[in-house]
Order: C-alpha cells, then structure tokens, then sequence
C-alpha cells in the first residue's frame, strides 16, 4: 500500500509538472523534447526512429502492460479471480464501468468526429485509484482494496482488448505470424521448465518488436509475453516447509546462545540455504512482478505523465481552431463518462449481481464502501490517457480536450471517493 500511495503522488507530481510546463514561457522546449526530437535505435532495416513520446508511449507503456499481465495471470491463476463467485462482484462492477462510461461518451458525441474516442473514459488507474484507498487508512477494510484492485485489473483487461480490436488500423500479418512463433516458443520453453527470466525477456523483446511492426499497437506485446512466463515452482509447499524447518533447526543448534554474535561457518550455510530454497519456491511470475513494481511505479508511470499530462488550457495550441478545447464533446464526454458513468456502471452492476445471487460482498464491506470505489474508479488517469493518444492520433484540439477531461475529472473522483470512503465508521482494531 505504501509502494502504490508513493507512486500516485509521484504520478500527481509529474502531471502537474507537465501541465505548469505546457503552460508556460518554455512550452516550446515541451514539444521539441517529447514531440519533435527522434531517437533512432538499431541500424539498416532493423533501424526505428521515433519521436521520444513514442518510444514511450510503445517501449516503456509496453513494460508497464508486462506488469499488468503478470497481475492478471496471478489473480486468475491464485487470486481473488480464481474462485467464480468471489470473482463475480469485480468482474460485473469493472463490466459496468466499462459499458455504461462508454455508452455516456457516445450520447455526448454521437454524429461528430470525436465518437472515435468512445474508450478514453472506460479506464481505472489502479496506481491512484489505491494512493488514495490507503489515505483513507482503517476506515476501509483491506477487502474493499482487494476488490477495486481485481476490478481495475478486469477494466485493464477489457481497455487491452479494445485497444487490439477497435484502435489497431491495418495488420501485418507477416510479422504478426514472426510474433506469434515466437510466443509459441516461449509457451514450449515453459511446459519443458526453463524458468529464467532473462530469456523470456530477450525473446520477448523480439516479439515486441515484431508486434510493433505489424501495426497492432505493441503494449499488447507486454500482455502476451506475461502469459508465458512460468507460474509454477520448483518444489513443492511441503517440500519447501520441511527443508526449511530442518536448516532452522541446525542453526539453531549451532547458535552460542547469544543474541548479538557472529554467525558460525554453519549457521551462514544455513542461511544461503534458505535462501536458494526460497528462491526455488518463489514462482518467476511473482518474482518478476515483484521487481518490476518498483520500475513501474517510480520511473516508467511518471515519464508517461510527463509526457502525456501535458495540455495547453489556452485552448488548441498550435492547432487552434473555431471549437475552443472547453467547449469540445469530446472533453465533456470524456468528464460525464467518468464522473457519471463510471459509479453508475461500477455501483448499479455490483448492485444487481449482489441481487441476483451472482456475487457476494467484500468482507466487511458495506454499500457506501463499494460506492466510494465505485468513484475511485473515476480516477482514468494512465489508461485514458493512453487511450486518448491512439483515439485522437492526428486531431490535436480533440486529443487537448480529451486530456483535459481525464485530468478534471479523474482529480474530482478522486476527492468525492476520498470524502465518501472517509464517512464510513472505523472499523473495532478486532475487525
């Protein structure tokens, strides 16, 4: 919870810094470094030059996707989407967000050029939506972060699915097929029990090269690869915990009764021994979550925001145009969809899957509690943004709005969640 809380105040730190920054005398220097200056890597035909939002937006968010793979492939395989009726209440409620938030943008736009941004408000950032879940501190029981974070994780999955279907223009089957070899590959080094990570990452960034090349946006790559890192150990729990018990009780054997001494020759053996069994026991997919967390949350979210978060308020930039970017459909249904849609769709679908027998509630859990994630899940800020970019590719004043409504909005969210959440009474310490 700390991890998550620190990585959405450094988020929020980079996002106002991109806006003060957008808005101000050195603007230009904003869009040359992000916008205009290319980084090329690679030489010949295998050479990629990009604009540095780009390699960004398609490189690091590909990590980032890597990392939300990995969490969906937990949580399915031993988590809170393992068991059916567990699963039910996030899956229905993160349904809900997605659908109605959607259904909301469209109303809003229906028959001008904007509809094509129908997605951006269908999104849950995890990372501030759980920044602010842990301010709220006991007054929210550790059950309601385990749903908001299954629900985001299902939200996740949906804006993954639409981004490769309604966002992709044209595919290259080709590469698509050189792509595909490759995870093949990976899925048989799996089932033969290679567990090194370097080598799934190696082939990986090939893959992620191919599928960037075939036109299929390439943070898709990130999901693929997740799905073939192994998620098996390699002892068993029994074997592990009798290994264990047995090294413990050599070193304590050995130990001189002292609380404060050198380790002996035996004990330190003991202790390298524990640790490699340790290792063993630990699945690669956990392991490499665990490692790219803090890569993710305090280097790679913070670049996107201060790549991405950057708008210009005057209204279209350099691209100025009739429709001023406050009055543009597209920023209104990008803040209606998120401020209404999204805890209409989140609450009224959990509602109606609790009623019919589907789901259960949270542990401890009221309705105001599922009411006040329902808000959180307001906060769209990574996610829609990203979307927002593929959406708007080309159309600048559109893409401004969008931005500015997922940054208002998502800060509104945030506090009505907040205040919401905070009038629910502490729980006993017992509970």
């Amino acid at each position: 919870m700390k991890f998550e809380a620190a990585g959405g105040v450094l988020l929020i730190v980079c996002a106002l810094g991109a806006m003060i920054w957008a808005n101000s005398g050195w603007a230009t220097s904003y869009d040359e470094l992000f916008y205009k200056s290319y980084v090329t890597v690679g030489f010949g035909d295998w050479a990629l030059s990009k604009p540095f939002i780009l390699w960004i937006n398609d490189l690091l968010m590909a990590v980032f996707f890597l990392l939300v793979g990995l969490e969906i492939k937990r949580e399915v395989l031993v988590g809170e989407l393992q068991s059916p009726r567990k699963a039910a209440l996030p899956i229905a409620a993160a349904m809900g967000g997605m659908a109605i938030p959607g259904l909301v943008y469209a109303l809003v736009n229906m028959g001008h050029n904007s509809m094509n941004g129908w997605g951006v408000p269908m999104a849950t950032d995890i990372a501030f939506a759980l920044g602010v879940l842990a301010l709220c501190g006991s007054r929210v029981p550790l059950s309601v972060r385990v749903f908001l974070t299954s629900l985001a994780i299902v939200d996740d999955l949906g804006a993954l699915l639409i981004i490769a279907i309604f966002y992709t223009e044209k595919i290259g089957v080709d590469y698509l097929g050189y792509a595909g070899g490759l995870l093949v590959l990976m899925a048989i080094l799996n089932m033969i029990g290679i567990r090194r990570v370097l080598v799934y990452m190696l082939i990986g960034l090939v893959v992620w090269y191919f599928v960037l090349k075939s036109g299929v946006h390439a943070t898709i790559a990130g999901v693929l690869i997740a799905m073939t890192i192994p998620a098996k150990t390699r002892v068993d729990q029994a074997r592990y915990s009798g290994f264990v018990r047995s090294i413990l009780d050599r070193f304590d054997a050995d130990s001189k009764g002292e609380t404060r001494a050198w380790t002996t020759g035996a004990q330190q053996s003991a202790v390298l021994a524990i640790e490699d069994a340790g290792h063993k026991v630990e699945t690669p997919v956990r392991r490499l979550e665990h490692s790219l967390i803090p890569w993710v949350a305090f280097l790679i979210l913070p670049v996107f925001a201060l790549a991405n978060a950057g708008v210009p308020l005057s209204g279209g930039g350099e691209s100025e145009t009739a429709e001023s970017v406050w009055s543009s459909r597209a920023m209104w249904g990008v803040v209606l969809g998120l401020l209404v849609g999204k805890p209409v769709g989140v609450f009224g679908f959990a509602w109606v899957a609790h009623k019919m027998g589907i789901g259960v509630l949270p542990k401890g859990a009221s309705w105001r509690h599922v009411f006040g994630a329902a808000w959180l899940s307001g906060i769209g800020f990574t996610m829609a943004l990203f979307i927002a970019n593929l959406a708007f590719k080309g159309d600048t004043v559109s893409l401004d709005a969008a931005k500015l409504g997922v940054l208002g909005a998502s800060v509104i969210a945030g506090v009505v969640g907040f205040v919401i959440l905070m009038s629910c009474g502490k729980k006993p310490p017992q509970a």
